[in-house]
């Protein structure tokens, strides 16, 4: 019964490791980092275009705040697509 069990964590445990080693990928991918910026331009100029008449600098300081997240809540997708 131990072999089995020993057996059972050794599998668990590679399994992990390859989620972590596809994370890691992930992270330091092209792909990503060009995602990033691609979306955070977007928000640059469509949010640039909707204050423009508006020089506050609280309001332009929410551009990289704004770009950031949405750049990471949608990663998810382009992620999953990145994997196949």
């Amino acid at each position: 019964m131990e072999n089995k069990e020993l057996e059972k964590e050794i599998e668990q445990i590679k399994q992990r490791n390859q989620k972590v080693e596809l994370d890691k990928k992930w992270e330091t991918s092209g792909t990503r980092k060009i995602c990033i910026c691609i979306l955070t331009y977007m928000v640059v100029i469509i949010y640039s275009y909707l204050i423009n008449k508006i020089n506050n600098i609280f309001l332009s300081s929410l551009v990289p705040v704004i770009g950031f997240t949405l750049s990471t809540i949608s990663l998810n997708f382009i992620r999953k697509i990145w994997e196949k």
